[in-house]
């Protein structure tokens, strides 16, 4: 079998260093990415709400990009203080497992084994966490299929700004803010906090691709073409375009009047794997549109829009929503790390709809 490549990158603009990883899978060029931004920015999951997730007025007036991925997960900032890793590879190379709480699990070991080497234990939590012995998150890990490659990513935290991040973050009210920043403090942890001093950046990423490689085999060091350039350069049009960008803000469907018995309901639900959120249109009883939204992850993403399609024209009970969704995942091959059917019913119905 053809060896995997080796993208070590150092800084790119911060576009490239999220775009890279989305050439390389729809050109299906397997391999290991390392690589920094340049600049700093907040990057979304595909399946956030935008406005619903991120203070944008403040990114505007911090000058701080906001990127959407086509990854599941929830809002994070990232500066040239992580060390980003992108591993990507076709669905049916037969090196990495098929389930997606397996790939977590396997393509976790060279980032936990990379920190122990330099004196923090850690260990892989469900459901795509790495945390350290003592709890605290030191790396987030986020997956997607994109056409016919699999993609997984994560980063290796030598410093953060805990402060930018709780900024950037949409709040209640500015008194929540103080909460959020706290909160992130408490659970988020970094090398140079661990250590108290920073390992040299070349150091941390040699023993990173000697560990991937003890894994994956030898990797192939190449630089970018001129054709992956190319491909990053026509994604920018769509990754920048408002389409894309604010493709999960829910709205009252255009020529649809508000009337007795037509109703906007808005619940959500914050499940092991993450923040759902849904977003109704209810036409005497009965789910005439739904928006589902959130920083959950799903597999394959273009199966999110199947879901809310079989959800059209349920009643909104409980036992009828709940027998949809699971027939769904019956008739799919649908994976929801740390996202049970129930937990969809309950983003729906509201929380207390077990009670």
């Amino acid at each position: 079998m053809e060896k995997m490549h080796l993208f070590d990158l150092g800084e790119l603009p911060y576009q490239q260093s999220m775009l890279i990883f989305h050439s390389l899978a729809r050109m299906n060029i397997e391999g290991l990415v390392l690589v920094s931004p340049q600049n700093p920015f907040i990057s979304i999951g595909y399946f956030q709400n935008l406005e619903k997730e991120v203070d944008v007025e403040y990114c505007k007036k911090k000058g701080l990009p906001i990127f959407r991925r086509e990854v599941g997960g929830g809002t994070v900032y990232l500066d040239k203080d992580q060390i980003f890793y992108h591993t990507i590879w076709n669905k049916n190379n037969p090196i990495f497992p098929k389930r997606v709480s397996d790939i977590y699990k396997f393509l976790s070991v060279p980032p936990i084994e990379t920190y122990g080497e330099f004196g923090i234990q850690t260990k892989f939590r469900e459901v795509n966490d790495i945390v350290t012995t003592q709890g605290r998150k030191i790396a987030g890990l986020g997956g997607a299929d994109i056409d016919d490659s699999m993609v997984f990513v994560g980063s290796m935290m030598m410093d953060f700004d805990y402060e930018t991040m709780s900024k950037a973050i949409k709040v209640p009210d500015e008194k929540f803010r103080d909460k959020v920043f706290k909160t992130i403090e408490e659970n988020v942890t970094t090398m140079k906090r661990e250590l108290d001093r920073l390992p040299p950046r070349q150091m941390i990423i040699d023993e990173l691709v000697k560990r991937y490689e003890a894994q994956l085999g030898k990797l192939t060091p190449v630089k970018l073409t001129d054709d992956i350039v190319q491909k990053m350069t026509e994604l920018a049009v769509w990754f920048n375009s408002p389409e894309f960008m604010y493709r999960k803000t829910p709205q009252v469907p255009k020529g649809v009047k508000i009337k007795e018995g037509v109703e906007l309901i808005y619940e959500m639900y914050k499940a092991q794997g993450g923040l759902i959120r849904s977003a109704q249109e209810v036409q005497d009883n009965r789910l005439n549109d739904i928006d589902l939204s959130g920083d959950f992850s799903l597999y394959p993403k273009r199966e999110l829009g199947e879901l809310e399609s079989a959800l059209k024209g349920t009643d909104r009970e409980k036992n009828d929503i709940t027998s949809t969704i699971e027939g769904f995942y019956e008739g799919t091959e649908i994976e929801t790390p740390g996202v049970k059917p129930k937990d969809i019913t309950k983003a729906i119905m509201g929380a207390g709809s077990d009670d």
